[in-house]
């Protein structure tokens, strides 16, 4: 595989020795999907930022600017720490996807793979497609072709119409028939009965026939119709299947062009690195994302790799979180399976999702009878055993009651403190999760913002799912996404924070986290939330207050564990 270089200019931008000055090497490669960024990625992406702020050639509408035209587009950005052959220390810079409907910019890496490439099989197969699409469309709106089908269903309609009042006036024909009878039966001779029944069995047989008259007459008609439509249908149809073909085998040859390298110049294609993962095949744009770009210009161009970062830049998009200058991790869905074969044989820093941090942190019992016990979930301790983690609620519960199976009624996150309610029988299991499911159980949290909140309180209403791309992640989706309500009310204002109360009426994931940090919702992330804000030593979310009835006395229950930020 040969070198590749930027097609305006070399890509690397070599630091000024008084910028870096006294800043120590890092002694390992980031840990990308969670990390603060090294000092040297710091200057680096402030120096990339400079560049964006300035640079009015990229033709690239972020929604900073006022009076510009066009749909706005915020991108993720990431820079990579590097050094050359000789030493000497600079960055490299990428964008995910592409930059203004392109793939090379001045300054930025190019793709792994360039499918915009003048004369390229992506290209050529593209103008094939948009040529079966063309045809396609024509035929549609072919005046014959509409007209014929505006005919057929207009006589299925009439059709479904006629036989549906028919089968009506039948079944009104079969009750008079019915109704006859029995009126009759004690009043006629043996014989008249007989020749009534005979005749109303014609009677019978006469509807039977003329509804088969009637269906047949516009079977026909319907068919004939059909037929007419026919060889437009099939045109489409073969064109339509010419194009799947097209389209997959196009796929195909994409996924073997994607080829990744690690530092030992291992070759991987993007269908191997997937083909073991959840996936079973590349999930759309693996592969196009800051990261892996980065690292497969520096590995072909002889580059040793020290340090990454990405950052969003511009406005936020609809679904997700992102923040203007933020720096964020790699995402795990596109990413992990590829930087897993990139950073081979590379050492990183120590993988944060490895340690507990609740490992030390006493778990309280708040009150506790023969059917359930309420806790104090500590911040950093896990609810339930996580994958690699085993430390939990659940665990040092079972260690506590020795004979007894802790019920796991609900959850809170690792992060977030406060009141949890296990079940000790089955019985009480079922009563209590009963009263969560109808949403009869009270809750109240108590956050930390990261700003000024000037509403007094409020109700949020945001759909939320899964970022399948990107777990444990959530999105804002009014398409697919589950309703998910909150009630909050400010109870304390600082200079540059609120605290509030947060009543969740629904119990959807990351429910309270991306409702306060989404621009739709608070648009002020929770502090120390690592996901959707900017990390501290602990997330400001706490479980405060918990009723409900008591499963077996039906007693009303009140707890209350006050925050300790």
């Amino acid at each position: 595989m040969k070198k590749v270089t930027n097609n305006n200019q070399n890509s690397i931008s070599y630091f000024s020795d008084n910028t870096i000055n006294g800043i120590e090497l890092p002694g390992r490669f980031t840990f990308p999907f969670f990390y603060e960024p090294h000092p040297l990625t710091k200057i680096a992406a402030d120096e990339l930022q400079h560049y964006l702020e300035t640079q009015i050639d990229l033709d690239h509408n972020f929604g900073l600017r006022e009076n510009q035209a066009g749909t706005a587009v915020g991108k993720m950005f990431g820079v990579l720490v590097v050094q050359d052959a000789h030493g000497k220390l600079g960055y490299l810079s990428a964008f995910s996807g592409k930059l203004a409907g392109s793939n090379n910019h001045p300054k930025f890496v190019p793709p792994v793979f360039d499918m915009l490439m003048e004369d390229s099989f992506f290209l050529k197969q593209q103008y094939i497609l948009n040529d079966i699409n063309k045809k396609v469309k024509e035929i549609e709106a072919d005046e014959e072709y509409r007209s014929l089908k505006r005919e057929f269903e207009l006589a299925s309609a009439q059709s479904i119409e006629e036989i549906n009042a028919f089968k009506k006036q039948q079944k009104s024909n079969k009750a008079d028939r019915k109704k006859l009878r029995a009126e009759q039966k004690n009043t006629l001779s043996k014989q008249e009965y007989a020749d009534l029944e005979a005749y109303l069995i014609r009677y019978s047989l006469h509807d039977k026939h003329e509804f088969n008259v009637l269906s047949n007459n516009w079977a026909q008609l319907l068919e004939e119709k059909k037929s007419a439509i026919a060889s437009f249908v099939e045109n489409i149809e073969t064109l339509k299947k010419d194009r799947k073909e097209k389209s997959n085998a196009l796929q195909q040859q994409l996924f073997d062009q994607y080829v990744f390298l690690n530092k030992d110049n291992k070759e991987k294609s993007l269908e191997a690195i997937f083909r073991d993962t959840v996936f079973g095949k590349p999930p759309a744009a693996a592969g196009e994302c800051a990261t892996p770009k980065l690292l497969q210009y520096a590995f072909l161009n002889g580059y040793k790799p020290l340090a990454m970062a990405e950052f969003w830049w511009g406005i936020p998009p609809k679904s997700e979180i992102r923040k203007h200058k933020q720096f964020y991790p790699a995402c795990t869905g596109k990413c992990k399976p590829i930087l897993a074969h990139m950073l081979e044989g590379i050492t990183l820093d120590e993988d944060p999702f490895l340690k507990n941090p609740g490992e030390d942190k006493k778990l309280e019992i708040v009150y506790e009878d023969d059917h359930f016990v309420i806790v104090n979930k500590p911040s950093g301790l896990l609810s339930v055993p996580g994958i690699q983690i085993q430390d939990s609620v659940y665990t040092r519960l079972k260690y506590a009651f020795e004979t007894i199976e802790p019920l796991i009624i609900h959850r809170l996150d690792m992060p977030t403190s406060g009141l949890l309610v296990v079940a000790k029988t089955k019985e009480s299991h079922k009563e209590i999760q009963k009263q969560f499911l109808k949403r009869t159980v009270n809750k109240r949290y108590t956050a930390l913002l990261s700003k000024v909140i000037e509403q007094q309180e409020g109700e949020i209403t945001l759909p939320l799912r899964g970022d399948l791309d990107n777990r444990p992640r959530q999105l804002v989706c009014f398409e697919f996404g589950k309703k998910a309500i909150t009630k909050w009310r400010v109870i304390e204002r600082n200079e540059v924070t609120t605290k509030v109360h947060f009543w969740p009426l629904t119990g959807r994931t990351h429910q309270l986290r991306m409702h306060a940090a989404h621009e739709l919702g608070l648009n002020a992330p929770i502090v120390g939330d690592n996901l959707y804000g900017t990390d501290s030593n602990r997330l400001y979310l706490h479980a405060a207050h918990l009723e409900f009835t008591h499963p077996i006395t039906k007693e009303k229950l009140s707890f209350d564990i006050a925050e300790d930020f």
